[in-house]
């Protein structure tokens, strides 16, 4: 399996960076991982990095290719709700640690999807946007009813609710896992928060898998800095993962 890879992440305009994000490459598989700590809940920080860890470990530990690529991404991201939910058992549960993620599977010249809330994946071919995951959110639901547009969204007072997410209560969260994704040599996989996504348009996410003289981690650092330009001067943490396809 040949892929190119890189990671970003950005404070922002915050005190502090509460995204964790992670890329694993193996011979026969290959994982991008981002989980966003929810900022207006208690240790959002610790949520993402206890959530990513078992995630990623459980990745590593298994074997490759996965047999069943979706029973896997739910099994593994229902285990970290249950750890992320431990770690607010003495809290209120209106302040209990939470994440939103975007996790993208990749091995056997495709893609799995799986994300919560509004962090999320992007596939990119011929330099235009395939597909991208669809946000669990009340602003998602009004685009998808045509009730408000792409534009319209990008500032409404409602962009940032978020309708399900990792911790706080103790059911399993809903979660959106795909099917296998057929990859092509050149196609481009971004998973991101929202703070990258945030204030762009699908064009501007497209820039990722513009070919060129710059390599993939080039392209992710200036799409990095143009959502923070976007955004400033309240930009948020600001972190993407991506991988490139090659060849099988």
């Amino acid at each position: 399996m040949q892929v190119e890879y890189a990671k970003v992440s950005a404070l922002g305009d915050r005190q502090d960076n509460q995204d964790r994000a992670a890329v694993v490459v193996a011979d026969d598989a290959a994982m991008l991982l981002v989980f966003d700590g929810m900022g207006g809940h208690s240790d959002g920080a610790r949520a993402a990095e206890t959530a990513l860890k078992i995630v990623q470990d459980t990745f590593m530990s298994a074997r490759l290719p996965i047999l069943d690529p979706q029973g896997f991404l739910y099994m593994a991201l229902a285990r970290a709700h249950d750890e992320v939910v431990e770690l607010g058992l003495d809290v209120a549960v209106d302040f209990r640690p939470r994440a939103t993620c975007a996790i993208c599977l990749v091995q056997e010249s495709g893609s799995f999807w799986a994300h919560i809330g509004d962090s999320r994946i992007y596939q990119v071919r011929n330099g235009q946007v395939l597909t991208r995951s669809r946000d669990h959110s009340h602003v998602e639901v009004l685009i998808q009813e045509g009730a408000i547009t792409e534009e319209e969204a990008l500032d409404h007072p409602m962009r940032n609710f978020v309708e399900c997410c990792l911790g706080g209560d103790m059911p399993v969260p809903d979660m959106s896992i795909t099917p296998k994704l057929k990859l092509l040599p050149g196609d481009v996989l971004l998973a991101c928060s929202d703070g990258l996504w945030s204030g762009l348009s699908d064009d501007d996410m497209a820039e990722i898998g513009l070919p060129g003289d710059n390599n993939l981690a080039e392209n992710l650092k200036m799409l990095s800095m143009k959502a923070l330009n976007a955004n400033s001067p309240y930009s948020d943490n600001t972190t993407g993962t991506a991988l490139r396809w090659l060849s099988a």
